[in-house]
This record gives C-alpha cells, sequence and structure tokens, in this order.
C-alpha cells in the first residue's frame, strides 16, 4: 500500500501498452474548473512512490492554481520508470513512452491538463499533442507558449519586489543583498534583474560552469550551503526542494526567503519555526506560479504574451495580500495562503487579483 492516503478526485494508474512503463495521473480537484499539472518521468524504487509524488504533487497544485486566480484544480502525471529500464529512453522507445502517456491523459476527457515538469520538455508536449489536445506549454512555433521559465522567473521578481516592499517598506533595492541558489534558467533571469537593479548578489549553483554568471553580475560565489546560510536581507531558492528544514532554519542569517524552488519546507510545522525565528517566508505555491498564470492566458484564454505577462505580475499583489493577512492575524504565511485557498475552493472568493502591492524602488546601490 501506498503510504499516503488517496484524497484526490480520480487516481488512473496504468501500464503502458507500448512502453511497459507504469503512468500514474491524478486528478486532485476539479472544483474550480479542469485540473492542471506537469508530466514528471523519472526513476522510483518502486510505483508506490511514484503514486506517493503524483499525489503530493497534485494536491500542491490545487493550492497553485487556486492561489494564482486560476479557475481551475491540480493535477499531475508521473511516470514510475522502472529502475533497470531508466537509463535510454530516446528515440522511438520515448515516442513509444510519450504516446502511452497521451493515451492515458486522453481518458481524463479534458479534465486533466497536462504541461512539461521534470524529464519532459516543450518538444515532448508536442508529441503528447498529436494524440491528446489537453496539453500546455508545446513550443511557439507549433502553438503552444513555449518554455515556462521566462514567466516563472517574472512571477519571482515580483514576489521579491513584494516582498521587499512588505518587510522593508520604501527601500530600495539597490540597498538590499540577497542569495540566489541555483542559475537554472529561472535563477539565472532573477539574478539578471537583480543584478540590474544594483542589488548585493551572492549564488550558488551546483554546475561549476554558471560561476560566469557570478562575474558577470560581480556576485560572491559560494557553495549552495553557504548560500542558504548567507548573512543577506534575502534567500532567493531556485533549485531543489525540502532545503527549509528545522536544522537549516536554526542556520539562516537572513530576514526573508523568497524563490522559484517547489516544496521548500520538509514539514508543514517548519514554517512555524521560521515565523518564530522572524524570517519572512512567501510561501513557494505563490512564486512559483508565473508558469502555469502565463501558459493558461495564452493558450486558454487567448491572450497576447504581453497580456499574459501583466497576469503574471499580478502574483505580487496576490502575495502582498497573503503576507499582510498573515501579520493582521499573527499567523504564518503558509496558514493565511491554505486559508485563501479553502475560501476558493469553498466559493467565499473568486480569483480576481488584488489590488497593486506597494512598489520597492529600485535604482542604483548606496552604503548601507
Amino acid at each position: 500500500m501506498s503510504a499516503a492516503r488517496i484524497t484526490a478526485e480520480r487516481v488512473r494508474i496504468d501500464r503502458g501498452p507500448r512502453s511497459g512503463q507504469t503512468i500514474i495521473v491524478s486528478a486532485d480537484s476539479t472544483r474550480l474548473g479542469p485540473a492542471l499539472g506537469g508530466c514528471r518521468i523519472k526513476s522510483y524504487p518502486s510505483w508506490r512512490e511514484g503514486l506517493d509524488d503524483v499525489l503530493r504533487l497534485s494536491a500542491a497544485m490545487t493550492e497553485k492554481a487556486a492561489l494564482a486566480g486560476l479557475d481551475h484544480g491540480g493535477g499531475k502525471t508521473v511516470v514510475a520508470l522502472d529502475d533497470t529500464s531508466s537509463a535510454d529512453w530516446t528515440g522511438p522507445r520515448r515516442a513509444d513512452l510519450l504516446d502511452d502517456i497521451a493515451d492515458v491523459v486522453e481518458t481524463f476527457d479534458g479534465t486533466y491538463i497536462t504541461g512539461p515538469d521534470i524529464g519532459t520538455s516543450p518538444q515532448d508536449m508536442a508529441r503528447l499533442h498529436s494524440r491528446t489536445r489537453h496539453v500546455l506549454c508545446r513550443p511557439e512555433a507549433e502553438g503552444g507558449s513555449g518554455d515556462s521559465s521566462v514567466p516563472t522567473a517574472l512571477g519571482v521578481t515580483a514576489s521579491l519586489e513584494a516582498v521587499c516592499a512588505h518587510r522593508w517598506p520604501g527601500t530600495d533595492l539597490s540597498t538590499l543583498s540577497f542569495s540566489v541558489i541555483g542559475l537554472g534558467h529561472v535563477g539565472a533571469v532573477v539574478g539578471d534583474w537583480l543584478a540590474a537593479r544594483g542589488a548585493a548578489l551572492t549564488v550558488a549553483d551546483i554546475d561549476p560552469g554558471r560561476r560566469d554568471l557570478a562575474e558577470r553580475w560581480g556576485a560572491r560565489w559560494v557553495t549552495p550551503d553557504q548560500a542558504l546560510r548567507a548573512e543577506v536581507d534575502v534567500v532567493v531558492p531556485c533549485a531543489v526542494g525540502g532545503i527549509l528544514t528545522p536544522a537549516s532554519v536554526g542556520g539562516l542569517h537572513c530576514h526573508a526567503v523568497a524563490g522559484a524552488a517547489n516544496n521548500q519546507l520538509d514539514h508543514d510545522s517548519t514554517a512555524a519555526l521560521l515565523h518564530d525565528r522572524g524570517v519572512l517566508w512567501a510561501p513557494d505555491v505563490i512564486v512559483s506560479g508565473g508558469g502555469i498564470i502565463a501558459s493558461v492566458s495564452r493558450e486558454l484564454h487567448g491572450l497576447t504574451a504581453a497580456e499574459a505577462q501583466e497576469r503574471v505580475r499580478g502574483i505580487g499583489p496576490r502575495l502582498t495580500s497573503v503576507l499582510a493577512d498573515a501579520e493582521r492575524r499573527g499567523i504564518t504565511p503558509l496558514q493565511a495562503a491554505r486559508d485563501l485557498v479553502d475560501a476558493r475552493l469553498e466559493g467565499r472568493v473568486n480569483g480576481t487579483p488584488a489590488a497593486h502591492a506597494p512598489q520597492v524602488r529600485s535604482g542604483r546601490r548606496v552604503p548601507r
């Protein structure tokens, strides 16, 4: 039996007839509309671990969609590759696997819409689209919205403005310091944005080849662990999740944490530890919502890229509202976000964006 309790509306587990791999799709909630969630392909010790993962991830997507103001629920696809067969899923073997995935997605008849995740790409979505239309983020040349990393990064920068305006009202970004962990597609864009505004940067990535970015920005290059414990104003996690634990929170020397990494908390109770230490944590389900907002806006609502960007910038006002609610009620931002999700699912509030957040001025760096 799986360790996770199944609370999703619908879960389907199939053995792909062409690939022989286990494909699991969870539609956690369709109360607000069709479930959204990416397709993850990776090896697991057993399909049961894949089931645990898909249930956790689809539930998080319900929160992400609700907090993004979208009329959608959350879902996820996990392909639990056999350890013995995960080494080479390219060429015809990959095409067979993708066709199997598409056929399972199609059985949901539009109540679940998939997109890229770990192990998949916009080009993979184009293959899926040949068998099911319930796919987002195909390459732009093929009618999709393409790579979601740029709108995701835009959501992070909007969140950083909101966090800094809340924590240091009226403060110029050039007088603050940031530690960016992970310089992939999202982290690199965020780093460029911060450097252009004159912020002091500490950066880290497991790939030493990313060090050239640090040199370009005039940033201090450290290890990921050192970046998490750096004496800065804001830590910006843009790599793996699970980095905020009781042990790591005890070693923090920052005033706020806000980044694109998913599932940053090892457990919900860690949010209280951050709160008790006076570290402002921006819920990652809000901060990382730019990708789904942009893809839904462009592919399902027919908006232009510029119009979609404006919707993504709405993450800032939403986060401001959650942080203000948490402060007013003396609760953690996590609890305030969860309460908002419940209110949306119960129809007590709609997805209309909140008023614009206070602006943080940008300019040349000045001595602190």
